[in-house]
């Protein structure tokens, strides 16, 4: 495999669903992608929220029709780093996704740890690991999950590159980098790719064994598709009407502006004291051009 294989991918598949969560967005290329090349079975995303990257998992499963379950597992109340909220983000995810992918695809309403029963062991071939990434949680959340996943299996870390207080997952992914064979974007707060099954696809193999210049020319790759389909530094649809928003409001109070002055203006022709000072200010006009039609020594030019 090589570069122009990933092109061939479909990773310029625009996405569907873009609310204003837009901190998985760059990847959604790599989603499509990984999807086609690992042809998974079943998915699993912990931590959907508003669902931008789980919509996008099902978004390729539809696509490309790919005969895959996949589960979305959240209690969607939030938490202390995500915050919190009500009940309308599950409620609009759930409208958007049940027609559209509900004949494959499952919310599952519970803490992770809860949600485990439900699946066999070694039957996970793609797991996406993206709920709380206090270094605690999220290496809990790996190693109780890790004996669900396949032969086959990746495990998708979000938030590898992010450096700020509480946030445990860049951690995690130095200690599990070594431990499997992985590989990482830095974009979009950072995604870290392990294949953690014995028997990984060749694709994935192809991936995670690249080095030097490789690493960087992929990585680039996924980045600008991310770009090319208005996913990198672009502004989500959201943002761009809060944007348009702001402009509205702005042009708004210009033009009020503009008449409140008008006014002024026109009440300051109409004043008595305007019309009395206009032999003054004729006068003054007078004295200005006969002072310029005066040569340097101050006489009348010839």
């Amino acid at each position: 495999m090589d570069l122009p294989d990933l092109l061939r991918a479909g990773i310029l598949r625009p996405p569907l669903r873009r609310t204003d969560k837009d901190s998985w967005h760059g990847h959604i290329p790599f989603a499509f992608w990984c999807m086609e090349a690992l042809a998974p079975r079943v998915v699993v995303e912990l931590g959907c929220h508003k669902g931008d990257s789980y919509c996008a998992f099902c978004q390729a499963v539809d696509e490309l029709s790919l005969d895959a379950r996949c589960w979305g597992v959240d209690t969607w109340r939030g938490d202390p780093q995500a915050g919190h909220y009500g009940e309308e983000v599950y409620e609009e995810l759930r409208r958007y996704h049940d027609p559209r992918y509900g004949r494959f695809s499952t919310l599952v309403r519970s803490t992770f740890d809860e949600a485990l029963p439900r699946f066999a062991a070694a039957s996970v071939d793609l797991l996406h690991i993206d709920g709380s990434h206090a270094y605690e949680e999220v290496r809990h959340d790996f190693r109780s999950w890790l004996p669900k996943v396949s032969a086959r299996g990746v495990v998708l870390l979000h938030d590898i590159e992010v450096r700020e207080a509480g946030f445990g997952v860049r951690r995690l992914w130095e200690e599990l980098r070594h431990a499997h064979p992985s590989f990482s974007f830095e974009h979009g707060h950072g995604l870290g790719v392990l294949a953690v099954g014995a028997d990984p696809p060749p694709a994935l193999r192809w991936l995670t064994s690249l080095e030097g210049g490789e690493v960087e020319e992929v990585r680039r790759l996924f980045s600008r598709a991310a770009d090319a389909v208005g996913l990198g530094s672009e502004r989500t649809p959201a943002h761009q009407s809060e944007r348009i928003a702001e402009l509205e409001a702005a042009l708004r109070e210009r033009d009020r502006r503009i008449a409140f002055l008008s006014e002024e203006r026109e009440a300051l022709l109409r004043s008595t004291s305007w019309r009395l000072s206009s032999p003054v200010r004729l006068a003054g006009r007078l004295l200005r051009r006969l002072r310029r039609a005066r040569g340097p020594g101050g006489d009348a030019a010839a």
